[in-house]
Formats: structure tokens, sequence, C-alpha cells
């Protein structure tokens, strides 16, 4: 498959870009071990969704990662923060498959739409291995397996019988049968797949769902990262069979306003770029490993705030995109996470297409409204 130049790859963006570019973000919710340290940590989260809120942001996510010291059950977090917030979007970037049952993951991805006012947008992906045995799962078999159950999941949240109630004793006549309960009618609009490649874009766009690009490729890149990203957008609109596809993709964006920050940010990128998923952990976290041969770390976007706002302007795959997804680095604090939150608000987005989000603008009004 032959990759379009950079130039080639924005004049086709141009005429298909959004008019208004989304923002969000997206956190680990790290935090150090010690005591108190967890529940600390989770207030900050729910404290950073609450304050992106205020400034504008159209949406916040989540990461989700086992046996270390991140949040591990996003779904259970973000139901938390929709009690404190009224409009951002509430995101998981992402959910492994791999390790979920996937009507248990139905039941509560639908209860959890809910309670939030249908603000849940649920982005999946295959995951990585690492704890297949945990798991009682089958790594050979992973992403075949996770594939399965993805199928099965978009059958229980769009309301397919599932099964049939076939003894006296299982609480229902003979013959009922049998959904999930409750069901978000809505929810299958807002399912997202984490795609980590153009074969794996492919695949999203034909099964309609929308597509979450991040800032690790399992796979060296020709050319730019940008470039690489835009192949994927354009593959997957190509092969999209939904009704209206929407792409995000994931960013280190970090303008430095000041000679501090620009050291911070600087030290960051390059532990980023040698230990890639590993770079930045909290105290008292699992123990990097080496940056896997052949994955690629997209670069931190830094610099001034002009020059920020020029390299975004540079990525082929953010100008086809329809929301931009700050990734904020795991180990900092809440009041940095904050500073960084604003700097990109105020000094950044508005000059590539983002204007803050209120109330009264809310996207979500005329679903909800429609859904009651």
């Amino acid at each position: 498959m032959t990759v379009q130049s950079a130039a080639e790859r924005r004049t086709a963006a141009a005429t298909s870009a959004p008019t208004r570019i989304k923002l969000g973000f997206n956190s680990r919710v790290a935090f150090p071990s010690g005591p108190g340290n967890a529940e600390r940590g989770l207030r900050d989260g729910i404290e950073l969704f609450r304050v992106a809120e205020q400034l504008g942001y159209d949406s916040g996510w989540v990461y989700q990662r086992h046996f270390d010291n991140y949040l591990a059950n996003p779904l259970t977090f973000l139901t938390a923060v929709g009690q404190h917030t009224s409009r951002i979007r509430l995101g998981t970037a992402i959910i492994a498959m791999r390790y979920e049952d996937p009507l248990l993951l139905a039941e509560a991805a639908a209860t959890a739409d809910l309670l939030t006012g249908r603000r849940l947008e649920l982005a999946i992906g295959t995951g990585q291995g690492n704890f297949d045995a945990l798991f009682a799962r089958d790594p050979a078999n992973g992403r075949t397996e996770s594939r399965q159950r993805l199928a099965r999941f978009l059958s229980a949240i769009t309301g397919e019988v599932l099964g049939v109630v076939d003894r006296a004793d299982q609480g229902a006549p003979v013959g009922t049968e049998l959904r999930i309960s409750p069901q978000s009618e809505t929810l299958i609009d807002r399912i997202w797949y984490g795609a980590g490649s153009i074969e794996s874009s492919a695949r999203t766009g034909g099964q309609g769902l929308n597509m979450l690009l991040g800032t690790i490729i399992q796979d060296a890149v020709p050319g730019t990262v940008g470039d690489y990203h835009a192949e994927a957008i354009a593959e997957y609109r190509r092969t999209y069979t939904g009704s209206k596809p929407r792409v995000g993709v994931s960013r280190s964006v970090l303008p430095a306003t000041n000679s501090e920050l620009a050291t911070l940010y600087r030290d960051y990128d390059i532990q980023r770029q040698t230990q890639g998923p590993a770079a930045a952990r909290p105290d008292g976290a699992l123990a990097p490993t080496a940056l896997p041969t052949g994955m690629t770390v997209v670069p931190a976007l830094r610099g001034t705030p002009s020059q920020v706002v020029d390299m975004l302007a540079a990525d082929a795959s953010v100008t086809a995109s329809d929301e931009l997804v700050l990734f904020l680095p795991p180990s900092f604090t809440l009041s940095q996470n904050i500073r960084l939150l604003e700097d990109v608000a105020q000094t950044v987005a508005p000059h590539i297409g983002w204007s803050p989000q209120t109330n009264s603008e809310d996207p979500l009004s005329t679903e909800q409204e429609s859904a009651s």
C-alpha cells in the first residue's frame, strides 16, 4: 500500500475535516505506592475531569492497566466521575477485550452509560497478553478470542437474543428470550476500537465502529507517524460501514509557556522515547522493561505554543481526525496536569479549530431527549 505524502494528506483532509475539532485528554489515573495514595489518586482523577469540563474540553479518557499503580476498572471510575460532572464525555482508552467476559462487560457498560446521562465513549481493543494466564486465557489464541468476544459483546449491547430459557428452574417460562438488561439503546454509536495498524483500521471501519489511534504503534512505520496514521484514517473511512464515522487521534501535546516547563517536557519526551509505555511511571509501579523491537512511540509535540500549533497543523492525521486527545504524562501531579490542560486550551487548541464546549452546546442533549 502506497503511503501518500504529508502535503497530499493535508489536501485530502481539508475537504472533509470537521468545522470544529473536538478536544479531549487521556489520563492513566496513576498513583504512587503507600497508604492512602490509591484513594488520593482516584479522587485527583475525578478533579481532573471536573476542571477539564470547566475549561470546555469535550472528553476525558482513562487508561486501563491491571496489577499496577494505575486505574484497573474504568467503568466504575467513570460512573463516579459522572456524579461530579454534567457534560464532558467519559471515555475508556482502552479496555482489553481479551480479559473481559463480553456479556458482563455489556451489562456494566450499559449501566455506566445510563448512570452518566449517556456520556460513555467505550473504546476497546485486543490488549497485550501479559496476563493471559492469570485471567485463564490462552495467549496463543488471544487475538482470535478477543475478536470473538467483541462480536458477542456487540450483539449483547444491540439487544440481540443471546439465549432462550430451556429449563423451568431458570427463573422464567421455558422459551423466554434472554437479552442483557439494562440496555442503553444509543451506546452502540459510541463504541470505539483502539486500532494499532492500517490493517486493524480497515477492520474497524468494516465493523462500523469509531476509531481511536494511540501514541504507540506496534510496528516500525515508514515516513512520519502523522503520514502513517493519516493512511490508517483513509483506510478506515474507505471501509466504514456505519452511519457516522468518528476518528480520535492521541498525541503528547506539550506547549512550554516558561523555561521550567520546557525542561520538564524535554525530560519526559526523552524518557518516553527510550522507555515507551513504562516512562514516567509513579513510584512503586512495576519496573520498566526495554522497548520492544520495532515498536514506534509517537514523539511528543513540544516547544513554544506557536511551535506546537505548527506541529499539529503539519500532522496529516490530526487534520484528518474529528478529535484530538491529549496524552497526559502518568507521573505528572494533578497541578501539573491541570496547568497542561489550561495551556493547551488557551494557547494551542483555539488555533487548530477548537472552541470551548459549554453546557448549552451539549451535543448529547438532543440524543438524551429522544431516548427518554
